[in-house]
């Protein structure tokens, strides 16, 4: 291709670091300078190979130039040379871009009529990649191929293995007999102790986005007493573990009043903590939460689902959202969909922020009353895994369940979830809890009871039954 000249062009420079004698002198030269007659530099122009170009890892890392129009007519045309070198750099096996990676600072202020896609040359896989020049968004310039054919997110793809968690719980399991379950049960005397400890993953991520740090404490305490009150133990005290890099008191209190809401809301007490403070672990302004509940059960009163059999009945107690868990994979699809957390929710009146911050349901008194009342024989807390992992961690062998897809109203979150991250619905059963935050399995007399208790009230759903088999199936 001859040189072009590209009216009223615009060359926009990162920074040209000594490694790109050839950019750097044809800069000095006045090659490519000035408002008008702009000439690519000599080497951009065909023919080119792999060979021709720097090594992507270094462009990046010590910057390059990007020359645009304001002319529809020569935007794109003029740019061949370059296209075709970006084409030669982006292989995939040399580079991997990932795309919140170079939102900030990196072909921000192109032409909105220059927008070009130069996809590696492994067709169309996931470890393609496409390069897309346009200022309409900062969001998605670089994108893996797949995002861009619309190609179904997962909780791997975000980052998160379900399968390599349960692995290791089973090789811890070889090395202390036991573990598996909600909680861990210690005895004492004639009673257990059940003891549990969690986080709230990267919810906290949407907290510091968002600046809703007032509710965080909630989540915290509710995933480790939802986990516990799973066995029929009553909480009895609650510690924390509050890590930053630079302690804001102002902030860490707000945290902390959100702990003690959550403690007055499971009727236990906050017994103690850690506020760790470690410079140059964390970012400014950021801090991770981990927290330990302490219960107790009678030893004859013990919920461990060993009297589970086919027929008995799955009530669901509804849940305030997402609640703690797959947030990795929210943050995923938020980022695809182009939307920010201040946009409405579709469906909603309310924002995508306060949706997905919305606390996790607290269910210790719920539980606790129904479990009074008799026939309850298991519980599962709906978490990480969704229906599909944890339902099944209450069944003897031999038996699996069925769940009745329209039982309950699935939140509207979910329904976006899922939409704008093109989610197959096995993936959403295995990662979300759907609506639903704790299963019960009971008799099914209890069911009547139970369902007869909370009529009119949207706050328990028959949302299926035991079978025999193994594992969940839906319909």
């Amino acid at each position: 291709m001859k040189n072009q000249s590209v009216s009223s062009s615009e060359i926009f420079f990162f920074y040209v670091c000594s490694v790109f004698p050839s950019l750097s002198s044809s800069v000095r030269e006045g090659q490519g300078l000035g408002r008008r007659g702009i000439s690519p530099p000599h080497c951009l122009r065909p023919p080119l190979s792999s060979a021709d170009c720097p090594h992507p890892q270094t462009l990046l890392s010590s910057g390059f130039f990007i020359i645009t129009s304001r002319s529809m007519n020569t935007s794109c045309k003029a740019n061949t040379e370059l296209s075709h070198c970006i084409t030669n750099l982006f292989k995939p096996d040399l580079l991997k871009i990932r795309n919140d990676n170079l939102t900030k600072g990196f072909l921000p202020f192109l032409s909105k009529n220059c927008k070009k896609q130069v996809k590696g040359r492994r067709g169309t896989g996931k470890d393609s990649v496409v390069l897309s020049m346009s200022s309409s968004s900062t969001r998605n310039h670089v994108e893996t191929a797949a995002e861009d054919k619309g190609e179904g997110l997962t909780y791997k793809d975000a980052g998160v293995d379900i399968d390599a968690g349960s692995e290791l719980v089973r090789r811890i399991a070889k090395m202390a007999p036991g573990i598996g379950g909600f909680g861990g049960l210690f005895p004492l005397g004639d009673s257990y102790l059940v003891a549990g400890t969690d986080g709230v993953g990267t919810k906290l991520k949407l907290a510091f986005e968002t600046g809703i740090h007032e509710t965080i404490g909630i989540d915290l305490v509710a995933m480790s007493v939802n986990d516990i009150v799973t066995s029929g133990a009553k909480p009895l005290f609650f510690l924390d573990y509050f890590a930053t890099s630079r302690l804001d008191v102002d902030l860490a209190e707000k945290v902390i009043k959100g702990i003690v809401d959550g403690c007055q809301q499971s009727d236990c007490a906050l017994l103690g903590g850690e506020t760790a403070e470690m410079p140059d672990f964390y970012a400014d302004g950021e801090y991770d939460l981990s927290g330990f509940a302490v219960g107790i059960v009678k030893k004859d009163s013990v919920i461990d689902g060993k009297n589970i059999e086919v027929g008995d009945v799955l009530i669901g107690l509804p849940s305030s959202g997402v609640h703690s868990n797959g947030f990795s994979l929210v943050r995923r699809v938020l980022q695809r969909s182009g939307l920010s957390l201040k946009d409405s929710l579709p469906g909603s009146s309310v924002t995508l922020g306060e949706a997905l911050m919305a606390p996790t349901v607290i269910y210790v008194k719920q539980v606790l009353d129904i479990i009074s009342k008799g026939g309850v024989k298991g519980i599962a807390h709906i978490t990480g895994g969704g229906f599909t992992d944890n339902i099944p961690r209450v069944f003897p062998k031999g038996l699996g369940a069925v769940i009745y897809k329209d039982s309950w109203a699935v939140p509207p979150v979910f329904k976006w979830i899922q939409e704008a991250g093109r989610i197959e619905d096995a993936e959403m059963s295995r990662t979300f809890n759907m609506g639903i935050g704790m299963v019960l399995v009971v008799k099914e007399e209890a069911a009547l009871r139970i369902l007869g208790d909370y009529h009119g009230t949207n706050s328990a759903y028959r949302i299926g039954e035991v079978i025999s088999g193994d594992g969940v199936s839906y319909r």
